[in-house]
């Protein structure tokens, strides 16, 4: 038999998650002559006795005593995995999904955020070729954990789903519905991550690892990846002890083109000559187009270890130490042409066919010239929880106890270089080219360096931090009573701090002409061209990312200089003179005005009862509970007011006191062995970020010049509100109330074998309280006209819609063909929320505000997968979908949607593993083989919008090996 061990060949999440005790390891001669997929009945029925009748909390992410040997299972492949999965699924008391370890290891993920992609229900977006975010059924409010604990990175209320390197997991849990015995829920479920620990193998020293590399068609760069666990069990004198570490290593380089063009689309001002004049002046058109190249490279070690002592079969203790850290080299391009900035001529103006109030493309002479910048950054994230807790089983109580301590911290350090053209050339525009804007520049030579000069120089420093303990205990009394075989009990505590400071400082030049070449930047290349074919503009002359950072010296002090020489000939400029201030230190210096500091205490208690019994042959059972939560909080900052140079500074700090109860109900009905329907009732809430309780509020003086000519209106304003602010504010809002929602959930499921299902679902979330930043205008009766940006609480929501997904393999196929499987799911949403009344009110709303789409929300979400395995031979084709879906939260108007949103997101991945020999499997994936690219729009009027940015991404090559003994 082929001995894959846990951690890398990836054995099945219920498995490791629950007790196996009923299942014997088959001799070793004997099973050395079992073909692979010959074992996956076994180990699959032993997976789902193992997952049943365990509770969806804690103890379903703890490692249990008395486990087989993984290593004599997990050989059953993609076959093993799938039925472990739909095991947890099909015993939960909980509403869940879970991708056990093989899911990961086996495809071409880097991340546990990238595997999520596939889960029923989960939405994902992708920024900087990995995902960014992850929504569940929707909704973005996730509460994360690892192995049960809170987890947090730096001053946020989740973890970073993408700092968890893929190779050093066991499996993902996503809980779609609370159980009071869980940690509190977000508003969209509770993800779980869950590492491995010692007594998952049995006795002896086990060691596995592998190795991988990967390229990277847009960046031209070649990355290692790496993982490797040692793990030992013994019995000892003094009980039964164990040990184990892990660590795993990440790397990637990415580089993302994007042409884009203005969000902000306007009618050319009575100053623009338009060519010919026949076209006429009713037309709209984005205010400027660009060029945007998103790069770097990251890599993120992580380290996790694990300690379990049984002094006796019924107690035991445990230690568990985690590190994940983050470390990133940016280097990102921007370039920008504005159209309709100081009177240009816009000749050959040709409008679309059928929509004559816009254009098809135009030719843009004089104006305003070009301008670009280079920003450089350097971040890092270190985040560590250490924990220790016990189990302890007292005939029929079962009682645990856990406590953690977490501290994590994120910074970034940025230098950025600005430029400008010395003159404004020709540009020839094409709006829509192939789903987004391109342009050209003919006859401008970009290598000249006589045709840039510098336009100013930024630094700045952000620094986030988080820390906090926390500790449960939780005792499990299985009773005598029939109807109640089980009772739940807990109480859990947390400390938390947060805060954040920051600071920067911007040393604006360009009145001074300095040439590009006269800078302390060294040599001038041109940027990188990464567009897949002619694309039109993509290159123009600047420093390099190491002429930049590794100049920052040499550049604030040339920035100095530079200021003297301007706040001399503007004595009276008191912007230039702060700006001079700030550059007379060496470094930049922590701006306590941008600053904030919060403390939260929170106290829970919970109860649940687990009920069963029979109607006729039909088998009922369910959860009842409810989890109390009293949160505790101080939140301070500075407000500030700054006009005529003169900065009022007043201290604000608000405190909070308040109780949330969490219900959960749900209810099983199981009519034959193979079909089971659910239903569950839950209340869930989610609680606005640290930062955006912040009760600063920071208003400076708009000191921008007065542009000539009338001012244009902004369609996201009334008629009262329109022409110049006066000052620009903007903060948090100690106001926020937590984000609520009451589910309702009900499923079918109908389970053929062990790994073939049908899974229907339907659910529907009664929502209150979305958070969003929203900005507004008001007249203030000293300043005048004000336009603030800060988070609100919008209104009433809703979400419904329904989940579908099957799996099986074709096992009754003759010969190779019973290698074949397929999985596939399909998620329909349908979510809409009114906007703030106050907000809805002041833009001109007459009524109530009326319900609008949520953003981030797609329609429809589905995932395919073809399998292929059969002896030494396994293989696998995704593919992930998303339909298009809103980005922001502009004001309706009366008759369409005022905002901007993206088009269909479509990704294809593949891997393929040969088992070269029992101890070494090599490996092939790659990721994004369509390479579709990522499209945003910008609606503006009813049936008329322009391409906003078309963002082409990365396909990722992989090969590697993996080794275990």
């Amino acid at each position: 038999m082929k001995r894959y061990p846990l951690w890398l060949s990836v054995a099945p999440l219920a498995l490791v998650a629950t007790q196996a005790s009923g299942q014997t390891p088959p001799p070793s001669d004997q099973a050395t002559s079992t073909p692979i997929e010959e074992q996956a009945p076994a180990a699959q029925g032993a997976a789902t006795q193992a997952a049943a009748d365990r509770s969806p909390g804690t103890r379903a992410t703890e490692n249990l005593p008395e486990q087989p040997d993984p290593r004599d299972v997990v050989v059953t492949g993609y076959r093993a995995s799938l039925g472990s999965a739909q095991a947890i699924k099909r015993n939960s008391d909980a509403i869940l999904d879970a991708i056990v370890a093989q899911d990961i290891g086996k495809l071409p993920d880097n991340t546990a955020a990238e595997s999520l992609a596939r889960v029923t229900g989960v939405q994902v977006n992708r920024f900087s070729d990995e995902v960014s975010q992850v929504l569940v059924r929707g909704l973005p409010d996730v509460a994360t954990t690892f192995n049960g604990r809170d987890i947090f990175t730096a001053e946020l209320r989740r973890s970073q789903l993408q700092d968890f390197p893929a190779g050093a997991l066991a499996g993902l849990e996503v809980y779609k519905s609370g159980t009071a015995d869980l940690l509190e829920p977000g508003l969209a479920g509770l993800i779980n991550v869950r590492s491995r620990r010692p007594f998952d193998f049995k006795d002896g020293l086990s060691i596995a690892g592998g190795i991988r590399g990967t390229y990277n068609d847009q960046s031209k760069k070649y990355d290692p990846l790496g993982n490797i666990l040692i793990s030992q069990r013994a019995d000892t004198s003094i009980g039964e002890i164990g040990w184990l570490i892990n660590a795993s290593y990440t790397q990637a380089h990415y580089r993302n083109a994007v042409r884009w063009a203005d969000g902000f689309i306007t009618k050319p001002g009575d100053g623009t000559t338009i060519l010919p004049a026949s076209v006429g002046r009713n037309f709209s058109i984005p205010n400027a187009v660009g060029v945007y190249n998103d790069s770097g490279k990251r890599w993120r070690p992580a380290v996790n270890a694990s300690v379990q002592w049984k002094p006796a079969p019924n107690l035991e203790l445990y230690y568990d130490f985690l590190y994940q850290g983050y470390r990133g080299e940016i280097g990102n391009d921007w370039f920008r042409v504005p159209l309709l900035d100081s009177n240009p001529t816009l000749s050959n103006v040709v409008l679309r066919e059928g929509k004559p109030d816009q254009v098809q493309t135009l030719t843009k002479i004089g104006g305003f010239r070009p301008e670009a910048y280079r920003s450089t950054q350097k971040g890092y994230t270190n985040t560590y929880q250490t924990a220790g807790g016990a189990k302890w089983d007292v005939g029929r109580a079962h009682l645990s106890t856990d406590l953690a301590y977490t501290r994590s911290e994120y910074g970034s350090d940025e230098w950025s270089f600005d430029t400008a053209w010395t003159s404004a050339p020709t540009v020839d525009v094409d709006f829509f080219v192939k789903g987004g804007s391109s342009f050209s520049l003919p006859g401008f030579n970009v290598s000249d360096p006589s045709n840039y000069k510098w336009r100013g120089y930024y630094e700045s420093i952000y620094r986030v931090k988080g820390k906090g303990w926390q500790w449960r205990g939780d005792l499990d009394l299985d009773t005598d009573v029939s109807l109640f075989p089980k009772l739940q009990f807990g109480v859990r505590w947390t400390d938390r701090d947060a805060s954040l400071r920051r600071g920067d400082r911007y040393a604006y030049t360009e009145t001074l002409n300095v040439p590009l070449a006269s800078t302390p930047t060294g040599d001038l290349k041109l940027t990188q061209d990464v567009f897949r074919g002619n694309q039109g503009f993509t290159q123009w002359l600047m420093p390099t990312r190491d002429g930049i950072a590794g100049n920052a010296a040499q550049l604030r002090q040339f920035s100095y200089d530079a200021l003297v020489k301007i706040v001399a000939a503007n004595p009276n400029d008191q912007g230039y003179k702060d700006a001079l201030a700030k550059f007379a230190s060496p470094n930049v210096q922590l701006d306590p005005l941008r600053a904030f500091v919060a403390e939260e205490q929170t106290y829970a208690m919970y109860g649940q009862a687990k009920y069963e019994f029979d109607i006729g042959s039909w088998r009922v059972d369910g959860l009842l509970g409810v989890r109390a939560v009293n949160t505790v909080g101080r939140y301070s900052g500075l407000s500030s007011v700054r006009f005529d140079g003169v900065t009022q500074v007043v201290p604000r700090e608000t405190r909070a006191n308040y109780v949330d109860v969490l219900p959960n109900l749900s209810l099983r009905v199981r009519p034959t062995d193979k079909l089971q329907l659910r239903f569950g009732f839950t209340k869930t809430r989610t609680k606005p970020e640290f930062g955006q309780l912040n009760p600063a509020l920071r208003i400076e003086q708009n000191t921008a010049a007065i542009p000539d000519g009338p001012i244009l209106a902004d369609p996201r304003f009334p008629a009262g509100l329109q022409g110049r602010p006066v000052a620009y504010g903007s903060g948090g809002n100690p106001d926020l109330q937590p984000l609520t929602s009451t589910n309702y959930d009900a499923s079918i499921e109908y389970y053929f074998s062990a790994t073939a299902s049908l899974t229907a679902a339907a659910f529907y979330r009664d929502l209150n309280g979305f958070i969003s930043d929203y900005t507004t205008r008001t007249v203030d009766p000293v300043y005048g006209l004000i336009e603030i940006t800060r988070p609100e609480n919008a209104g009433k929501g809703r979400i419904r819609g329904f989940e579908l997904g099957g799996q099986t393999f074709l096992d009754f196929l003759p010969g190779l063909l019973s290698g074949f499987g397929f999985q596939a799911n399909v998620t329909y949403l349908k979510g809409e929320n009114r906007f703030p009344a106050n907000l809805f009110l002041a833009a001109g709303g007459t009524s109530a505000p009326p319900f609008v789409t949520i953003p981030g929300l797609s329609k429809w979400t589905y995932n395919t997968a073809l399998f292929y395995e059969k002896g030494d031979v396994s293989t696998r084709l995704s593919l992930n979908n998303r339909t298009a879906f809103l980005n922001n939260n502009f004001l309706p108007t009366d008759t369409f949607y005022n905002g901007e949103g993206t088009e269909n997101v479509e990704r294809l991945d593949f891997s393929f593993n040969y088992n070269v020999t029992d101890q070494v499997t090599l490996t092939f994936d790659a990721q994004n083989i369509l390479a579709k690219p990522f499209n945003n729009y910008r609606q503006y009027a009813d049936d008329r919008y322009y391409p906003r940015d078309i963002r082409e991404e990365g396909r990722y090559y992989g090969v590697g090996a993996r080794f275990r003994f």
